[in-house]
């Protein structure tokens, strides 16, 4: 994760073997899809200066016109075995909507499906990987979010306000949302690298937010927690409130690199692997006069 990324988001020129779903990867940029009526930006990268792979996963799988799921999972257990984790969720996640898709099932239940099934396929697998996993199903103008662990899901309305997040299944994010700690001491806090809740465990259990509605310009933020490792709330919510979706994929893509790459003083500092999907709708048609 070295360098300045170009503003502009890179598009697939040419077919590859699996255009939607990313694991173990190293993208030089941020790739933009056409996917649930709107664009998705999706950055994935290993930590600076990391030998292992990337333990992160990432898949934006486009269903039928104006329907589409979004999802980013961090593995644990280490090398080898966090990428193996994260990759066999996403990949349980796109064979189960494929198989929803041909037999006419909703996508909640087909999203819960392929938690539990890959969270029993890491259990058998004896290995001692797990993964954290947030996925987004998109419809329309509506989102309904799910998580498992600190990977996390926000909406920020184009005026900065936030207007919803995931609660990090975690001591130090329980502890930030009932106010015993702000988020600025979260970033700094002891604790903050333990998660209570994973794929891969017998209690593993799978939050299922609300309908959510998304207004026009709306954006949506998915990622490990390399992103808010090292990013304030506030500059994420700055970075991707509005302008181009490419241009805000560069702008957090090389201010984590950075922070990961130097610690500094009152700056969060968390050397990690980095994953992110930025989604917002297309723009509203403008009527014509």
């Amino acid at each position: 994760m070295t360098g300045r990324h170009d503003e502009t988001a890179a598009t697939l020129a040419a077919p590859l073997p699996d255009p939607t779903l990313f694991a173990g990867e190293d993208l030089p940029a941020p790739l933009a899809f056409a996917v649930a009526g709107g664009e998705a930006v999706l950055y994935t990268h290993r930590a600076p200066g990391k030998e292992g792979p990337n333990e992160d996963a990432a898949a934006v799988l486009p269903l039928e016109a104006g329907a589409g799921v979004l999802a980013v999972a961090d593995g644990m257990g280490g090398q080898r075995g966090g990428a193996g984790a994260s990759a066999c969720a996403v990949r349980a996640l796109r064979a189960a909507l494929v198989a929803a898709a041909r037999e006419g099932r909703e996508l909640r239940g087909a999203i819960l499906d392929a938690i539990e099934q890959a969270n029993r396929g890491l259990l058998e697998q004896g290995l001692g990987a797990a993964t954290t996993l947030v996925a987004a199903e998109i419809r329309d103008a509506t989102l309904r979010p799910y998580h498992v662990g600190d990977a996390g899901l926000l909406v920020v309305g184009q005026r900065g306000r936030l207007k919803w997040q995931t609660v990090s299944h975690a001591p130090v994010a329980y502890a930030v949302e009932a106010g015993l700690i702000d988020e600025r001491e979260a970033l700094h806090h002891a604790d903050r690298h333990l998660v209570t809740n994973v794929i891969g465990s017998p209690d593993m259990r799978i939050e299922v937010g609300p309908v959510l509605r998304l207004a026009p310009y709306d954006t949506v933020v998915l990622a490990s927690d390399g992103l808010f490792d090292n990013l304030h709330l506030d500059e994420i919510v700055a970075a991707v409130r509005k302008g181009p979706l490419a241009s805000a994929a560069a702008r957090l893509a090389d201010t984590c690199a950075e922070r990961m790459a130097a610690p500094a003083a009152a700056r969060p500092h968390k050397p990690d692997d980095l994953t992110f999907i930025l989604f917002r709708r297309a723009p509203p048609r403008r009527r014509a006069v």
